[in-house]
């Protein structure tokens, strides 16, 4: 027979330390805010310190918040120290800041290439490969990154966006080959057509809006909530023997 509290505790993150990136707006906002209800004390990471103050003043659990800018990649190591000062290095790690310069293919810049592939890929794996040491050293880690609907499907206007978030599918395995053996899980979430300030394009688009819904399989865009408990699951003990892996959280888009 399954043990009842162990099955009764898989989702609980009492006692874990939990770093979220992009935690001002946006799916990054529900992360951290879910990961503190789940028990976490949770470091929120964002250039905006009024808008990480305001959500800290929302959320019930211990919570900090480090204003930083994320696109500073020379600045990784500091941000590291500061994410492990207020309650010890993190067990966890939730990569949801991003950028999407929604440039097309013949418009794309190289300045807009670079912001989009270093904050969206190349951040994600420096911040981790600071912060992993730490898991190592305690046998457990949960390293979770976000993926895309543009990880597999191509968009217009995407051109770059989808190519960093094609990079962290490979980002995501090769970071679970080199440190799962230590405790340390790496998986993505690919969330559909979410309502969020990176998306506030698509859905100012009330007939396009309603095109994504009908292309999943449930037929309506995602809602926050959607998002709880697959982040809950990738990032606690339910997860113990999954990593590598990107786990869509899109209504079933992508299965059409």
């Amino acid at each position: 027979m399954p043990d009842a509290a162990r099955i009764s505790g898989l989702l609980d993150l009492s006692g874990r330390v939990a770093c979220v990136t992009g935690a001002s707006s946006g799916l990054g906002r529900r992360a951290a805010t879910v990961l503190a209800a789940a028990g976490a004390r949770v470091i929120g990471v964002a250039r905006r310190a009024d808008v990480l103050d305001a959500w800290r003043s929302e959320v019930a659990g211990e919570t900090a918040a480090v204003a930083h800018d994320l696109s500073d990649r020379t600045s990784v190591p500091a941000l590291a120290e500061k994410v492990a000062a207020p309650f010890g290095a993190p067990d966890i790690v939730v990569h949801a800041a991003g950028i999407n310069t929604r440039q097309t293919a013949d418009d794309v810049t190289a300045e807009g290439w670079d912001a989009t592939l270093n904050l969206n890929l190349a951040i994600p794996f420096f911040l981790s490969q600071k912060l992993v040491p730490a898991m190592k050293e305690k046998g457990w880690g949960r390293i979770v990154t976000f993926a895309s609907l543009q990880t597999t499907r191509a968009f217009p206007g995407g051109l770059a966006y989808g190519a960093s978030k094609g990079g962290i599918a490979q980002l995501t395995r090769a970071m679970a080959e080199a440190w799962s053996r230590h405790g340390v899980n790496a998986n993505a979430i690919g969330p559909g057509f979410f309502r969020t300030e990176l998306t506030a394009p698509v859905f100012a688009d009330p007939e396009r809006a309603a095109r994504n819904a009908a292309q999943t399989c449930i037929g309506r865009n995602g809602e926050p909530e959607d998002i709880d408990g697959p982040l809950l699951f990738l990032c606690s003990a339910a997860s113990a023997y999954v990593t590598g892996q990107v786990l869509m959280v899109d209504g079933g888009f992508t299965a059409k």
